[in-house]
């Protein structure tokens, strides 16, 4: 009902459960008000079943099909999923849809939502009382978005309370250890590499809330508790488990689907070739269709020929035969003679050209229809573009320009809707090729000289006309109909219809195309009928319309689909008075579609009282390759009488034709489409490869020979052949016929009686696994689930994506404005289970999306092959997805056993292992400590400095940037000599410290913190660098600088007068315990002192400083560093990157851990080369400080970290040009070293050397550096050697600890660069990570290293002496059984060169992949995340960051959305495809996110671990998560 007081009702009725609210009710109990008596919304939904108009939902709904389901649904018992969740302001935008009136049919309506002002939307969205209980946030600590002050405005308190309700629905134990789901095996316990000391401690601020899963990660309930719904549903076995595992060596294969030994077969004969009736001789066929249209014109100019409506039904046009020919000819005498361009004419016979004519408009359609034909042009009628981006435009448009088209034929009316450009020409629409567009209407036609007549010969192979078609992928090609076709499928129809001349015919269907064009134009015309067109429009309005014409026409045929007859059935209640009794034939156009069966019945139920004879219905099967394929005939045309088939679903899956008895649930009810055409013959033959004929019981595709066939795809000669030049052949390899067949992309079978039976279309068959099943079977299943209450006009579309070489079912439907979540969730889960009891197969994603926004097809249709672009393309912009992949993806490979690794027992003959040679490099040799002079006397960096100071006291050693670019300290020897004194002054005194106490040192990067380095030095004390907390987010931060202070055992916190007011704050005090902080010295203002004496240590293996640092998987890790390290650390780095007093180098990195702390605070000194220190946050104020800073002092080296690269490449990507004018000039690097404890990000690398090129940067310039905990710096490009080289790996490989070498660009392949240079006195072995032995060059292993430089352990509370041990003194099991090793924890492999390297050795270089910590175990294989990360951002464009975690053995993936929220679910779909096809791995939740919520480190690693935890314990303010079931 869509006329504004249906709207206002409606309306009312939307709102009347909201308007209590106003008056402040309390939204719970509001939502609970409809258990206990008939309160006001019970009373408000009762109206609904009484008022037939609201049914138009249903589409083509049989009853029988409607029981199937419900008993179908029946059997599941009623099993909680978890149901998604979803931020409020998501709701909000798909509840908003509500209040936007229904369809009107237009595609480009109502785009976005419409707000409507005032109290009604916030009350709406307060009060969706089936998102209610989800979508209350508990929200603890910080909040990482502004939304969280709408989520926190309800009175919160209930979810645990819905917790335990949830727990009592599914039956969980919260407290059990979760199953393992993905392995099928035993469950494992879940372990990790032992914490050293962790900082997750559980946040505070959690009642009794807090779970503690197997593995202790304190979790917050209602993430946790969804995930074990979601593990709950997954542990029951849909499918047989996997057969038992093997070993593949290297293609995984996937799991091959072994044909079911029980599945039926076809057991009938061959089919016959079934021949049609022969053409009715002896009867006076007029020679063309031109001649009968000159005949008629000419005898008869008075009878009407065609009569259109208006949108009320009135009659605006009636066309006589007499106006139809002088208008055609009128058209054809212009076109010949009046177009010109440069003097020639600009058309030439056999020219296409486009028709382009509303659906209201048929007069002007059949004029020009038959103008074209007179002037020997070849129509392509298409669809009037409304919009530059109509639903499959683009295609039509490709169509035109393969078919050479220039001209447009339209009406004023139509030109005058056209869009515009600014010249008043109409645009050029996107795809299409440029047109001259003529208006036809009489004013602009020229009249013909009295005598002319065309020459145009309409017999023949000449093509007459193109019809356009649309595939299943979405591309459209032309169907060419040659003349011959045209007059032979004319004259078939006549004699199949036994029409006569001067009846008349109602044609509900679009005259443009398919049987509403070869009936009400063509066919019409040779037999002088009259032709009533109803329009789309007026059918909307009044579905009764066509019946009415019928009626007061007293028409004796009429041509409708399905649809219109169930439309007028819903429409009929209140009409007494029409008479169908005027009717012989009532043509049912899709006669092939499964559901018209269903209306057919109903509609003759209704109408046969009202003078409908049964035989008059007349169901038919046409294709557009084929054109009428099959067509029933009344009883007094010699048809047999109708029948119905019931038929198993199961068979018809395998192909196999089986009268089902017993199993009223799954089976398929068809109708026959009648007997094969008069002159055609027709044969089934197999759907893929040799078109062998069927069997009789076996379903294939349906050919048909005859003369009234299309020709060809237009300029397709390939497929053309293979479509229309079939040749069936029997079992024998006998060709059935001399004569080509045509393949009509309908599926079927012959029956009885020689009727011709269609299951499904070529378009909608999906084949999965082995088993084939047809969209509109599906369709009709899901409209079969409560249709009326829930989808919107019965719009449901369905098709198949391919996903790991297989196909896989989408369904997507449109909600009606007023569903809530759960309704929507829970008619998505009752799909799910019906669709699987009937069809036995499973829906990969089900997708919801608001009302009116599937794309159109011109008859209000879906376009499904424009709703799969988007699906694929993440445009589709669902409210609501459901995935299922872990029961459709049933081939995925075996998990991987792992296999007893050869042991000690392998050969091992010199330095070869297994025929390879072991893997083992080093950095050049160092000459002995003896030897070296300079290096003893530079044992202790505290005497260098002092000799520094003495020797070149004015030399400066450092220079701070800020953030303008200018210089806020220096320090020279002499300067940083004296202030350290003052610094150890303080020390002894106030601090009362003794020498080997630990000093905390909490400073922003600056010279004052390497002043307090080495004032702890000159003291003896063991300086411990830690960045400060941030003084925005001391929620977060301050707990890190306070476990550090506590796990060091500082005895004393150096810092600056602001920092210590922070430390001691209000806000602090809410963070940590701040009574419990050590001694607090600022060191701003101390007095000048010197020290008695500097600290000597008594030997160099004392402690000199301590390193914490959190890892990725945050673990805090601190590493002792002695003297003799601390200073052999110095001298690598000084001969790999050749550094002199006279050099400066630029550094662009944190100083408070790692390789950044060593070049900050320690190389300088050591090296006496002068350091640029530009501290990173300051770039997030100027983004060209470091660039600047590196050309103005013109610095040869310069490092940073990839943070710092990626605010470059991404903040001055557009800037270069301005750079340049500035002067920034960076000719002058030699080496850019990025400072990392991972995999080199080559992308990265790549572009920023490819911006930068502009500015000088040398190609080879930028490299990376690679240390880790044990070994802050093993790798270092350095100045001299050979470049970074890169391999390309197979990234399936590497699943298996393998390394194999593939081509640049190969499938799978994944490129790894070197990472540096080896440093000198550093030596690498890659050992087993299980056995310990080493192993053979390009093998994957862990890489341990050995080294003056090495850390000398880890400092931890626990003194965890077994970590220790592993971790620093490791041996090899066989081979050099001697050399002490430390562990890396990073897998990686040697691989020797054809370079050479500086000591003419061939060069060995390192490839790191990744760290051990991070890695994931799934399915028996090692995933590295970052390789699962690069493969979803590349999904879609609006995945801005990505991170991957695993809990209880399900793979999460959390996508931060750069974008709408509207449209954040279009990702979902797409990051499980991506997974699936790169990785065969099936994602089980889909977290979507805000920009900047992956935590980052300073080194711009992510924190997948703390992540993890704030997912768990429900922190990340998601905008939406979807639970894969």
């Amino acid at each position: 009902d869509i006329t504004q007081k249906g709207y206002e009702k409606k309306r009312a009725k939307l709102l009347a459960r909201y308007i209590p609210l106003i008056q402040g009710v309390d939204p719970c109990l509001q939502s609970e008000s409809r258990v206990p008596g008939p309160s006001l919304t019970t009373a408000a939904l009762q109206p609904q079943r009484s008022r037939p108009t609201t049914a138009r939902d249903e589409r083509f709904r049989s009853d029988v099909h409607t029981e199937a389901v419900q008993a179908a649904l029946a059997k599941y018992k009623e099993r909680r999923m978890p149901m998604p969740s979803k931020r409020r302001s998501v709701l909000a935008h798909s509840s908003l849809d509500a209040y936007t009136p229904p369809d009107t049919s237009s595609a480009s309506e109502d785009e976005g939502s419409v707000q409507r002002p005032g109290q009604l939307s916030s009350t709406v969205l307060q009060s969706h009382p089936g998102a209610e209980p989800w979508l209350d946030r508990v929200i603890q600590g910080s909040s990482t978005s502004s939304s969280a002050s709408s989520t926190s405005s309800h009175p919160g308190g209930r979810p645990a309370a819905a917790l335990s309700d949830l727990a009592a629905h599914a039956h969980i134990d919260l407290h059990s250890a979760p199953p393992d789901v993905t392995t099928g095996l035993v469950d494992r316990p879940h372990c990790e590499r032992p914490q050293v000391a962790s900082v997750r401690a559980a946040p505070r601020g959690y009642g009794g809330s807090i779970l503690e899963t197997a593995d202790g990660v304190p979790v917050h309930s209602r993430v946790s508790s969804k995930i074990q719904q979601l593990l709950n549903t997954l542990k029951r076995p849909k499918r047989p488990p996997l057969k038992e595992f093997f070993v593949d060596d290297f293609e995984e294969l996937l799991e091959v689907q072994q044909p079911d030994p029980n599945q039926p077969k076809p057991e009938g004969e061959e089919v016959e070739v079934l021949r049609g009736e022969p053409l009715a001789t002896g009867v006076p066929w007029p020679p063309s269709l031109l001649a009968a249209l000159q005949r008629w014109g000419t005898v008869q100019p008075k009878a009407p020929c065609l009569t259109a409506l208006d949108t009320a039904g009135k009659a605006i046009h009636t066309l006589t035969y007499g106006k139809l020919w002088s208008r055609s000819l009128k058209l054809a005498y212009t076109l010949l003679n009046k177009l010109t361009s440069k003097n020639e004419p600009l058309l030439k016979p056999g020219d296409r050209v486009a028709l382009v004519f509303p659906n209201s408009d048929p007069v002007m359609f059949m004029v020009a229809f038959y103008g074209c034909l007179l002037a020997e042009l070849v129509p392509v009628p298409i669809e009037v573009p409304l919009t530059r981006k109509d639903a499959g435009s683009q295609q039509v448009g490709f169509l035109l320009g393969s078919c050479g088209v220039t001209l447009a034929l339209t009406t004023d009316a139509c030109q005058k809707g056209l869009p515009k450009s600014q010249t008043g020409e109409v645009v050029t629409f996107k795809g299409w090729p440029p047109l001259a567009w003529l208006v036809i209407d009489g004013k602009h036609l020229v009249k013909p000289p009295k005598d002319w007549l065309p020459l145009a010969q309409d017999t023949g192979a000449g093509t007459a006309y193109i019809e356009y078609k649309t595939s299943k992928e979405g591309s459209t090609v032309g169907v060419t109909v040659s003349h011959t076709s045209l007059l032979a499928q004319c004259r078939a129809l006549t004699q199949a219809c036994g029409y006569s001349e001067a009846e008349t015919l109602t044609n509900v269907l679009d005259f443009k195309r398919d049987a509403g064009l070869w009936h009400g134009v063509l066919t019409s015309v040779m037999n002088r009928m009259h032709v009533v067109s109803i329009p789309y429009a007026l059918m909307k309005a009044n579905p009764l319309s066509w019946i009415q014409k019928v009626c007061s026409y007293k028409a004796r045929a009429a041509l409708v689909k399905s649809r219109d007859m169930h439309w007028s059935l819903l429409a009929q209640r209140g009409q007494r008075d029409v008479s169908l009794s005027s009717l012989r034939m009532l043509i049912v156009a899709d006669g092939a579609n499964p559901w018209s069966i269903s209306s057919c019945d109903a509609f003759l139920n209704v109408f046969q009282s009202r003078g409908l004879r049964p035989e008059a219905i007349c169901p038919c099967a046409s294709s557009p390759e084929a054109l009428t394929v099959a067509i029933r005939r009344p009883p007094d045309l010699g048809g047999p009488p109708p029948r119905k088939a019931v038929l198993s679903m199961h068979g018809l899956s395998y192909g196999v034709v089986r009268v089902d008895t017993e199993e009223k649930l799954s089976v398929l009810t068809v109708q026959d489409v009648g007997q094969v055409m008069p002159g055609a013959s027709v044969c089934v033959v197999k759907v893929e490869g040799t078109p062998y004929l069927c069997k009789t019981d076996e379903v294939g595709e349906i050919c048909v020979s005859s003369s009234a066939t299309g020709t060809a795809y237009y300029g397709l000669p390939g497929i053309t052949k293979s479509v229309f030049e079939t040749v069936p052949v029997t079992v024998g390899g006998a060709p059935v016929s001399e004569r080509p067949f045509t393949r009509t992309g309908l599926l079927g079978f012959i029956g009885p009686d020689n009727l011709v039976f269609v299951v499904g279309k070529l378009d909608g068959l999906m084949v999965v696994g082995v088993r084939r099943h047809n969209a509109d079977d599906v369709v009709a299943t899901a409209l079969a689930v409560e249709p009326m209450k829930f989808v919107y006009r019965g719009r449901i579309a369905v098709f198949s994506v391919t996903v790991l070489h297989d196909d896989r079912i989408v369904l997507v439907a449109e909600q009606r404005p007023d569903a809530s979540e759960e309704d929507s969730f829970q008619w998505m889960s009752r799909v799910l289970q019906a669709i699987d009891s009937i069809h036995q197969v499973g829906v990969y994603c089900l997708a919801l999306v608001p009302a009116n926004t599937l794309p159109k097809a011109p008859l209000g249709g879906i376009h499904i092959s424009e709703t799969r672009q988007r699906f694929l393309g993440g445009t589709l912009h669902p409210c609501n997805v459901l995935m299922c992949p872990h029961t459709c993806v049933t081939n995925l490979p075996r998990p991987r056993q792992k296999q007893p690794e050869v042991g000690p027992a392998s050969m091992i003959v010199g330095n070869l292992v297994a025929g390879k040679r072991i893997a083992q490099a080093s950095g050049r040799e160092l000459a002995h400590l003896e030897d070296s002079d300079q290096a003893r006397k530079f044992l202790f960096l505290a005497d260098v400095l002092q000799w520094r100071a003495h020797t070149t006291p004015d030399h400066p050693l450092f220079v701070l940037l800020n953030a303008k670019g200018t210089v806020t300290s220096t320090a020279t020897c002499v300067q940083l000599h004296k202030r350290a004194e003052r610094v150890a002054a303080a020390l002894l005194e106030k601090g009362r410290l003794d020498p080997g106490d630990h000093v905390a040192l909490v400073y922003p990067p600056g010279v004052d913190l390497i002043a307090a380095f080495y004032g702890c030095l000159y003291c003896g004390c063991v300086p411990v660098t830690v960045r400060p907390p941030h003084p925005q987010n001391l929620g977060t931060t301050l707990p890190t600088v306070k476990m550090i202070v506590e796990v060091s055992k500082s005895a004393c916190v150096l810092t600056t007068q602001a920092i210590t007011r922070l430390l001691k704050s209000k806000e602090a005090a809410a963070a940590v315990d701040i009574k419990t902080w050590p001694t607090i010295l600022d060191t701003d203002d101390i007095p000048k002192k010197k020290v008695a004496s500097v600290f000597r240590p008594p030997s160099p293996d004392v402690l000199a400083y301590l390193d914490f640092s959190v890892s990725t998987t945050g673990i805090l890790a601190g590493v002792k560093m002695s003297h003799a390290a601390t200073s052999a650390l110095c001298r690598s780095i000084k001969l790999q990157c050749e550094l002199y007093p006279s050099r400066q180098i630029a550094i662009c990195l944190d100083p408070y851990c790692g390789l950044g702390f060593a070049l900050w605070c320690l190389c300088s000194v050591y090296s006496g080369h002068q350091s640029v220190l530009v501290p990173p946050l300051e770039l997030e104020s100027n983004v060209s400080l470091w660039l600047s800073a590196v050309s103005q002092y013109k610095a040869r080296v310069t490092f940073c970290s990839y943070s710092v690269m990626e605010m470059c490449t991404k903040g001055l990507g557009a800037q270069t040009g301005t750079l340049r004018m500035k002067g920034v000039n960076l000719s002058c690097v030699r080496t850019c070293m990025v400072v990392a404890e991972e995999r080199p990000r080559i992308a990265l690398t790549q572009s920023f050397s490819k911006l930068f090129k502009d500015l000088g940067l040398p190609a080879r310039a930028v490299s990376t550096t690679f240390g880790c905990r044990v070994n802050v710096a093993i790798c270092l490009q350095g100045t001299a050697g050979p470049d970074p080289t890169t391999v390309y790996v197979d990234m399936r490989a590497l699943r298996h600890d393998r390394v194999r070498l593939v081509e640049r660009g190969s499938p799978h392949s994944l490129p790894l660069m070197e990472s540096g240079k080896i440093l000198p006195g550093v030596k690498v072995v890659i050992a087993h990570t299980e056995t310990k032995g080493p192993l053979g060059d390009s093998h994957l292993g862990e890489i341990w290293v050995s080294s003056p430089h090495n850390a000398t352990g880890y400092y931890t509370v626990y003194g965890e002496e077994a970590l220790h041990v592993d971790h620093f003194s490791a041996r090899l099991s066989f081979g050099d059984t001697q050399t002490v090793w430390a562990r890396t924890g990073y897998l990686g492999f040697l691989r020797r060169t054809e370079l050479t390297d500086a000591s003419g050795e061939r060069h060995d270089a390192l490839y790191v992949v990744g760290s051990l910590d991070e890695t994931l175990e799934l399915r028996g294989m090692r995933y590295h995340p970052i390789d699962i990360e690069t493969s979803v951002i590349r999904a879609h464009r609006s995945i801005a960051e990505c991170a991957v975690f695993t809990w209880t053995n399900l793979l999460v993936v959390v996508v931060e959305l750069d974008g709408l929220e509207q449209d954040a679910l279009d990702l979902v779909a797409l990051v499980t495809n991506a997974v699936l096809e790169e990785h065969f791995l099936v994602v089980g939740v889909v977290v979507i996110v805000d920009p900047g919520v992956i935590p980052i480190n300073s080194r711009g690693e992510k924190q997948r671990m703390h992540l993890r935890d704030g997912f768990l314990a429900d922190q990340l303010d998601p905008v939406y998560v979807a639970y894969n079931m």
